[in-house]
């Protein structure tokens, strides 16, 4: 017999069991005759009790000291994957010696450990700017520019920087809301147009100083321009110089440019200003700056974007063989507006959907008995991911307010 401690338990096994294993560590410590070999498969050896100690988890060794006994690795359920495969692996044991059933599982169980940890380390990396006010310790100007980078980035670290992430979004709200009543009739004329020009530069004029503000306190300039939230504050504020830089540029061809809005219905230019403008509409991204719900939900996107794609192939599958159903049992009513496949695609869009327009409606009976297993098939579709993406988006969100609370 081979007397093995572990961890405090003392075991027996016999040296012709270990030596069926002779690849295993135990199964090594049975063959060799040569004691400073034994030495090295083992953290110490009692002379007294010829006994072998080890100080490994005497609780995975159960499972261990069960193989050996009956040529079969059993695992529960409750055991910490991770912890099992490093321990079999210093005992030598391949996973190919447990049984398929718990094999099937374990690797089920371990697939979602790994991806519950490759989750959590990218929230990490999205809270990181969070904690990256460390990074100016020793740099040019640390301590003032962490100043200016708790005033902007970290709003829970004083009243002034609350202050200002709520300006932030005010001038957000209230540049969505300018450009808004721009397109109102009423707002046209020349009062209108003065108050929301100058509305317009005092929201630039902010939203400039707010970046530059953020450019100075960077600790990396590269990170910077690679951070998504600062792309869509540059996209924020370009448009006003942008369509100042063009507007200089048309006053130099134009004779008439104090009236600009007769000239963008005639000229180019003015269709590329109209553009420019309309790009105005990104602002609203900065919200999700300060909004720990929009920031979840981006996220909720970017760990589901598998089953989102799933499901717009599915909608696209149900759209051309709906809208395929309909025109065949619907083309030769008079009057039809299911003249083609491809006019069909609309009605197939909105029932599956289920929003159902009625612009677009069968006819025919059998017409309506495909309208209605195209809607019921619609339900179905639309449910199938709501829990999924449910569950994860208030499970993100729950984190990421935990950690903004604990700032």
């Amino acid at each position: 017999l081979l007397n093995i401690n572990v961890g405090g338990k003392s075991f027996q096994i016999a040296c012709k069991v270990l030596a069926q294993y002779p690849i295993t560590r135990l199964g090594k410590l049975a063959l060799y005759t040569d004691p400073a070999k034994k030495l090295q498969l083992c953290d110490d050896y009692l002379v007294q009790k010829n006994e072998y100690f080890f100080d490994r988890d005497p609780s995975v060794f159960h499972y261990i000291f069960h193989f050996y006994r009956s040529g079969v690795l059993w695992m529960m359920d409750e055991m910490c994957p991770s912890n099992f495969v490093e321990e079999i692996e210093y005992w030598g044991i391949h996973l190919k010696y447990s049984q398929r059933c718990c094999r099937i599982l374990f690797e089920e169980k371990q697939d979602e450990l790994n991806e519950y940890l490759k989750i959590e380390k990218e929230l990490e990396a999205e809270l990181e700017p969070l904690d990256s006010g460390k990074q100016f310790d020793g740099k040019f100007l640390g301590g003032f520019r962490k100043m200016i980078w708790n005033l902007i980035e970290n709003p829970y670290s004083s009243v002034p920087a609350k202050i200002i992430a709520v300006m932030s979004s005010f001038f957000v709200l209230i540049s969505i809301v300018g450009m808004t009543l721009s397109t109102v009739e009423e707002m046209k004329n020349k009062t209108g147009k003065m108050w929301m020009e100058q509305m317009e530069m005092i929201c630039a004029i902010f939203f400039t100083s707010e970046y530059l503000m953020r450019l100075i306190s960077s600790s990396s300039f590269k990170n910077f321009l690679r951070a998504a939230f600062n792309a869509i504050d540059l996209v924020a504020i370009l448009p006003f110089y942008i369509q100042l830089l063009f507007e200089n540029l048309d006053e130099a061809d134009t004779l008439y440019h104090e009236e600009l809005h007769k000239v963008e219905n005639v000229s180019k230019l003015g269709k590329v200003l109209k553009l420019i403008k309309l790009m105005r509409i990104f602002r609203i991204l900065k919200l999700a700056r300060h909004s720990t719900g929009l920031r979840a939900f981006s996220f909720t996107m970017r760990q589901c974007y598998q089953q989102v794609c799933c499901l717009l192939l599915f909608i696209a599958m149900g759209v051309f063989t709906f809208s395929a159903l309909i025109h065949s049992v619907e083309h030769d009513v008079p009057g039809t507006d299911f003249t083609s496949i491809p006019c069909a695609w609309w009605w197939a869009a909105v029932s599956l959907s289920t929003v159902g327009y009625g612009d677009t409606v069968p006819d025919t009976v059998l017409g309506r008995m495909v309208a209605f297993v195209c809607i019921s098939f619609g339900i179905i579709l639309n449910g199938m991911p709501i829990s999924i993406l449910y569950n994860k988006f208030s499970d993100y969100y729950a984190k990421l307010k935990a950690h903004e609370l604990s700032q």
